[in-house]
Order: structure tokens, then C-alpha cells, then sequence
């Protein structure tokens, strides 16, 4: 299927799925589940991108390229397979969009436990970018956001003074972008799932029950 956007990157963020290193805020409920749910939520966004047909998609991977699942997975995408830069979230979302737009007029960043992003806000993303705004994104209902795009050469400040994890993510985001004249579009609101209850939500939106993923520890019950 043609893309909207062909020029355009569509990037993944997605860490390998080794037990202890993913969904740790997880781990006290799911234990081992932990791994196997972030698994679940990458197949599930990265579908969601394959669908929105909104342009070519990238994976990029931490620690490595090198874990086969991911591997897999951008062999049956046909993504391109790279690594995330060192640093903090911030400075590996400025030089992954520094670096696609080297070569691209646009692109977008989403994080593969983004459980509750949408194909057509992704193409949204993007129709926005093309009209001329400097950066998009969808806003997240814990104050951070679930995407981010760039249309033209990315100044790594507006990603500095960030307290990444935290409610205060977007607004300082805002911030920044105020200070240093980028026109910043927000669109649509989103979710991620990094707790118990969000595990729940995606569960029930996907038609899944949760209670199978649940462990029986004693700060579950």
C-alpha cells in the first residue's frame, strides 16, 4: 500500500523485551508477565502504525539492534532497523528527528507502549506537519505526550529542562517551545500504559481479559 507521505519517517521507539528491563513499574503485579505485555503492546502500536499507511516506518531499538525479536519484527514490516542514540529520553528523540530530516521533510516519533494512540491521529500528525506548523503533538492524560514530530531541522533545546516521567512533561515542552518561537500544534489526547490500571484499559478497549497477565503477589491483592 502507497504511503501519504513517502518522503516522510514514521519512527518506533521500542526497547528489547528482556524480563527486569521493560514495564519495570510492572513488575510488583505482573513479575515475568511484565516482558511478555510490552511484547503484546509493541506488536499492537506498531500494527497501528503499519495501518495508518502514513509513511515509511523505522524501528529503533535499545539496547541494540541486535535482540532477534526486534529484529522480527522490522523484517516483517519492512522497517528499517536502527539504534537509539545515548542519553536521556529528550536527547534520543532530538537526534533520532535530527536525523531523519536530514533527509525527510517530516517526521513523527511514537513509543511502542503507546496502547492507546490511533492510526488516523498518526496521519493527523502529519497532515499537520505538511500544513506548515514547526512540531506537533498528542498530549498524553498523565501530562507527557505519546507523539512528536518535527517538520524541519530540530533545535535540541526544546527538549532540555525536561523532568521525563513525569506530569510535568508537556508543559514544559510548552514551554520551550514558547521561548524559542517553534510553533507547536497539539492534537487529539492519548494514553500510555505504565500502571495496573492502564494495563486493564488496554485490555478491555483490545478485547482481551487482563486477569490471565496478573500474578498473585502480595501487592496485587
Amino acid at each position: 500500500m502507497p504511503h501519504l507521505f513517502p518522503a516522510a519517517r514514521l519512527i518506533v521507539f521500542a526497547k528489547a523485551p528482556v524480563p527486569g528491563r521493560v514495564k519495570t513499574r510492572l513488575r510488583p503485579v505482573l513479575g515475568a508477565g511484565a516482558a511478555r505485555l510490552y511484547k503484546r503492546l509493541c506488536l499492537s502500536v506498531l500494527a497501528v502504525a503499519a495501518d495508518s499507511g502514513a509513511a515509511p516506518l523505522e524501528l529503533h531499538a535499545a539496547p541494540s539492534r541486535g535482540h532477534p525479536w526486534l529484529r522480527a519484527r522490522a523484517r516483517d514490516l519492512s522497517a528499517s532497523l536502527r539504534v537509539q542514540r545515548p542519553g536521556d529520553l529528550g536527547r534520543k528523540m532530538a537526534k533520532a528527528l535530527g536525523q531523519a530530516l536530514e533527509g525527510a521533510p517530516m517526521a513523527v516519533i511514537i513509543g511502542a507502549d503507546c496502547g492507546g494512540l490511533r492510526a488516523d491521529t498518526i496521519r493527523r500528525a502529519f497532515e499537520v506537519l505538511d500544513s506548515g506548523e514547526d512540531m506537533v503533538v498528542t498530549p498524553a492524560e498523565d501530562g507527557g505526550y505519546v507523539l512528536v514530530g518535527a517538520r524541519q531541522r530540530i533545535n535540541p533545546a526544546i527538549f532540555s529542562g525536561i523532568d521525563w516521567g513525569t506530569g510535568r512533561v508537556l508543559a514544559q515542552t510548552r514551554r520551550n517551545a514558547r521561548r524559542l518561537g517553534i510553533a507547536l500544534a497539539e492534537i487529539d489526547t492519548s494514553w500510555d500504559v505504565d500502571r495496573w490500571p492502564d494495563v486493564r484499559r488496554w485490555h478491555r478497549e483490545h478485547g482481551r481479559s487482563a486477569g490471565g497477565d496478573r500474578t498473585q503477589s502480595s501487592q496485587s491483592r
